[in-house]
């Protein structure tokens, strides 16, 4: 949980909220001060009359604490997160991906007593965590108060799993379990969220990569009827709960505050559409939807899912790698453009819509609210190409971009000039791998040196072998008006090397004027030795660390 901060009544100003690991410090200071005032009439005499040889037992700080406060439960446990190079959070303990030890967690079940108020505890990315589990989960009724639990990729063993499933009866309050990644939570769910009652409070719920079972499927259907304030539910990567959709979506139907659906690579077939259709009408909240990388979904929006239409607040939608049909795109061109308030749109790794999609390109003018558009490796053909080049005009909030891998983009970049031209927005342009030629980044390097794309952050033109150096050269001249310019991938194919031309000294040139740039792509180009100390001077130049990746010196 990230620190929270307040507004000063006065001013109107914000401040930094005191962590919590701060204030109990402060308070044990407080209370050893106070201890000190009330015994210092008795205690002068014997003060006065101490050796010289015990300073250690009467010394004191400037501020009246004495020197033995640093055993302090308070300092103890900020001591503890400094240890692993952790900063103390506002009621989080925050201990994710810092190579936990036994011995820590021994530590930190020594510390959980002093958190009283600890409403956030992430031991996520840490295997050691597997196999320990039961003693913390045998203190978890000290921090009675704990909202979020996040334990992913932790290797929990079906004896943690239980444990946890035990615990979870001392955290009335908890809002968020994460458990993703830890593949013994399959085929023992009920152990973990049995303790779920009616009315339970608890907002997400994630379970990627679980190795859930058919059952576990049909034990989600059936607890999410008892969650009526989940929001987040993420089931992706788990391939066998397709079977037992009927049940979850049954028990979706239930869920009307949910906001954000995940369902990625989870074996579901043509059915699954027509199941999941019928529960969408009781998700009203819905603002996150996430089909992708289910490839027998193919086919299954042909029947025309009008459910989906009524997700009037959907603002992501992901079906990328889907095997979409030509049917499914004559339907989905009925639906997507009723989305209004549609900011991404994943359709990338679809290849059988390239020839069928331009009818759907051309209504998406009707999402002004766009902001991600991923249509790569699409196998677009010129007509649809053209026709999302004329659509894309009125996506005015259009920030990232991703064409690659489309072939039909090369000679015809000037489709998009318009487009170019007009955006303020566009953050992201990806053009790998799209038959590129010199004409196209001619006109790319027109369009930046006309003082347009200027909010551009990342470009990637790789695997683009065709160009020409004098094409790279106009190019690279131009590219230091990009000036917020963090990311550019110029690489060639695997199979291409090439040696590099005077083009790269206007490359050089650029990067000394593009105060933002950090990473550049250049695998495959080699590099002549006369430029190895140029290189050499450049990144001694530099007060930011810049990685050139690119094939060596000659």
């Amino acid at each position: 949980m990230s620190q929270t901060r307040k507004k000063s009544s006065s001013d109107g100003e914000t401040k930094p909220r005191t962590s919590f690991v701060s204030k109990f410090l402060r308070g044990s200071k407080l209370r050893s001060s106070k201890m000190e005032s009330r015994n210092e009439s008795n205690d002068l005499k014997t003060a006065d009359s101490q050796t010289s040889d015990e300073p250690q037992k009467t010394a004191t700080l400037d501020t009246g604490t004495p020197l033995t406060s640093e055993m302090e439960p308070g300092c103890r446990v900020e001591r503890f997160l400094q240890k692993l190079g952790k900063k103390a959070e506002d009621a989080c303990l925050d201990l994710s991906n810092c190579g936990l030890t036994t011995a820590d967690v021994r530590e930190m079940v020594a510390l959980l007593p002093f958190l009283p108020d600890l409403e956030t505890l992430d031991l996520s990315w840490n295997d050691f965590v597997g196999g320990t589990l039961h003693s913390i989960m045998e203190q978890m009724h000290l921090v009675s108060k704990l909202k979020s639990l996040r334990l992913g990729s932790c290797r929990l063993t079906t004896d943690d799993v239980r444990a946890l499933g035990a615990a979870l009866k001392a955290l009335p309050d908890l809002e968020e379990l994460t458990l993703s990644w830890n593949s013994k939570v399959g085929g023992n769910l009920p152990l973990v969220l049995h303790k779920f009652q009616a009315g339970s409070k608890i907002r997400t719920l994630e379970l990627v990569d679980c190795a859930l079972t058919s059952e576990d499927g049909a034990f989600v259907g059936q607890l999410l009827p008892l969650l009526p304030s989940l929001e987040v539910l993420d089931l992706s990567m788990n391939r066998n709960i397709g079977g037992s959709l009927n049940s979850i979506a049954q028990g979706l139907k239930s869920a009307s505050h949910l906001k954000v659906l995940k369902l990625q690579s989870c074996g579901l077939s043509q059915k699954s559409v027509k199941l999941l259709d019928a529960a969408f009408r009781y998700l009203s909240e819905l603002r996150e939807l996430d089909l992708s990388c289910n490839k027998g979904l193919g086919g299954g929006f042909e029947d025309s899912p009008a459910q989906v239409a009524t997700l009037e607040r959907l603002e992501v939608l992901d079906l990328h790698q889907c095997s979409l049909t030509a049917g499914d795109v004559v339907s989905l061109t009925q639906v997507i453009p009723l989305l209004s308030s549609l900011h991404e749109l994943d359709l990338s790794a679809n290849k059988e819509m390239g020839s069928s999609s331009e009818n759907l390109f051309s209504r998406l003018r009707f999402l002004p609210a766009l902001k991600s558009l991923l249509i790569n490796s699409c196998a677009l053909q010129r007509e649809a190409f053209t026709a999302l080049a004329e659509a894309s005009i009125h996506l005015p909030a259009l920030e990232v971009l991703n064409l690659s891998w489309n072939k039909c983009v090369g000679g015809n970049l000037k489709l998009l000039l318009e487009t170019l031209k007009l955006s303020t927005s566009l953050q992201v342009l990806r053009l790998s791998s799209c038959s590129l030629v010199t004409e196209d980044v001619a006109l790319l390097a027109s369009v930046i040196h006309t003082g347009h794309l200027t909010r551009l952050r990342k470009l990637d033109l790789s695997y683009n072998d065709s160009i020409c150096d004098a094409g790279w050269a106009i190019f690279c001249q131009n590219v230091w008006l990009l000036k917020e310019l963090t990311e550019l991938d110029i690489s060639l194919r695997p199979s291409t090397f090439r040696d590099c031309g005077q083009w790269f000294r206007h490359l050089l040139c650029a990067v000394t004027r593009l105060p933002e740039i950090t990473e550049i792509g250049m695998k495959r180009w080699i590099l002549p030795p006369s430029l190895e100390e140029e290189l050499k001077c450049l990144d001694q130049d530099r007060s930011s660390s810049i990685h050139l990746d690119h094939g060596g010196c000659q």
